[in-house]
């Protein structure tokens, strides 16, 4: 049976990884700074993470969420101690998808309102709210298209005000750093009047952490750059590092009521034990201050590179910027040096995603493979800007 092609694939064929690194079936070694989608947040197979879920694998692998299972109130506390997002509750899903269409639920359920405020490139999943969210006609089905979703500019917010003035919203969700859209972001004072705005309005605020989220932008959560306290905060793909979880943290205003909210296999016993081990690698290795020295390292070399027209993002979630498409660099990074990199909507941005391990001598790797191959690539878009 032929697999449904709805991916581009690269010719490369991961077997293993170990780190920053993957090697393929032929055993060539590949520098990760994409970490599948931002997904690979303490390395791979790092043996902390082998053991937790080995263990826990060979003791009891799930069970459903109706019976007590004490491996989610120790994720939940870890959770709460290491984010800082005291008194929050935690719901436990399965992917980022799904935490944004729980987020967009729950709103809904609480305010008897509808309509959602969304940004423009934004990007939420591609479940049926949380793609409708999404700023990409292209990924939503007309089944999708009956959901009523309002996209405005960030840092409009005259447009917030007026739209939340109508008194039909029932949730305002955005990326305090933007993923797939390409790493723009809104000023602090716009998400300080957004808070405001949302809790005068009994509007949820939803802060999309999906991405952002769990260090990776210097910080436990990219909306902790500012001062806002959202309703809720979506979480996922940094979480089980490379297990599927996602999952909702909600504010304690909040109340729950029996059946809401459910699902079969989020927060399983084996996943909890992949998201504890995590935690327990983000806290002991101190990886957040390595995310932070990292990022400026980073930074500084990329300002003394003159292609490099903009810098994008914080911590390790960051966009280097061309005058260029940057699909024929990637290609070059992937095949000719062995390092995988990242796209985004904007097709002159090369995303930087990297575990959140990684170290200086990466970095430099990345740095001279960059330098090496981007006269090559400005000398491909000479010939094809003559032909055309």
């Amino acid at each position: 049976m032929p697999l449904f092609n709805v991916y581009p694939l690269y010719d490369v064929t991961p077997v293993s990884g170990k780190g920053v690194y993957v090697y393929d079936k032929n055993g060539t070694e590949y520098l990760d700074l994409y970490g599948g989608h931002a997904v690979i947040s303490i390395g791979h197979a790092h043996p902390k993470y082998v053991e937790a879920i080995s263990c826990q694998v060979s003791e009891l692998g799930f069970y459903s969420n109706a019976i007590q299972n004490p491996l989610q109130v120790q994720l939940a506390d870890k959770l709460e101690a290491l984010s800082g997002c005291k008194d929050y509750e935690l719901f436990l899903c399965n992917s980022g998808a799904e935490a944004n269409e729980n987020a967009l639920k729950l709103a809904s359920f609480k305010t008897g309102n509808s309509r959602v405020l969304a940004f423009k490139n934004g990007f939420h999943g591609r479940t049926s709210a949380a793609v409708a969210a999404t700023d990409n006609p292209g990924i939503v089905a007309p089944i999708n298209a009956q959901q009523e979703v309002t996209f405005l500019e960030l840092d409009d917010i005259a447009g917030v005000k007026a739209e939340l003035e109508k008194g039909d919203v029932c949730a305002v969700i955005v990326e305090f750093i933007q993923g797939v859209g390409g790493l723009d972001q809104g000023s602090a004072k716009f998400f300080n009047e957004v808070d405001k705005l949302c809790k005068a309005n009994n509007t949820f605020f939803i802060a999309d952490e999906v991405q952002s989220g769990y260090g990776r932008s210097g910080k436990f959560f990219a909306f902790q750059h500012y001062n806002v306290t959202p309703d809720i905060i979506s979480i996922a793909k940094g979480m089980g590092n490379g297990f599927p979880m996602g999952g909702i943290l909600i504010h304690p205003s909040i109340e729950a009521k029996f059946g809401m909210l459910g699902t079969t296999f989020g927060g399983n016993h084996l996943a909890c034990a992949a998201g504890l081990s995590v935690l327990e690698v983000i806290e002991d290795q101190k990886l957040i201050d390595n995310v932070q020295v990292m990022s400026e390292y980073f930074i500084k070399i990329a300002k003394t590179i003159p292609q490099i027209k903009n810098i994008k993002g914080k911590g390790l979630m960051l966009g280097l910027e061309f005058d260029f498409e940057v699909g024929d660099l990637r290609k070059r990074l992937i095949y000719e040096n062995h390092i995988f990199t990242g796209g985004a909507s904007n097709k002159k941005l090369l995303r930087i995603l990297p575990p959140l391990t990684v170290r200086k001598e990466h970095i430099n790797m990345f740095f001279e493979a960059l330098i090496e191959v981007l006269p090559e690539v400005e000398s491909a878009e000479e010939l094809q800007a003559q032909k055309i």
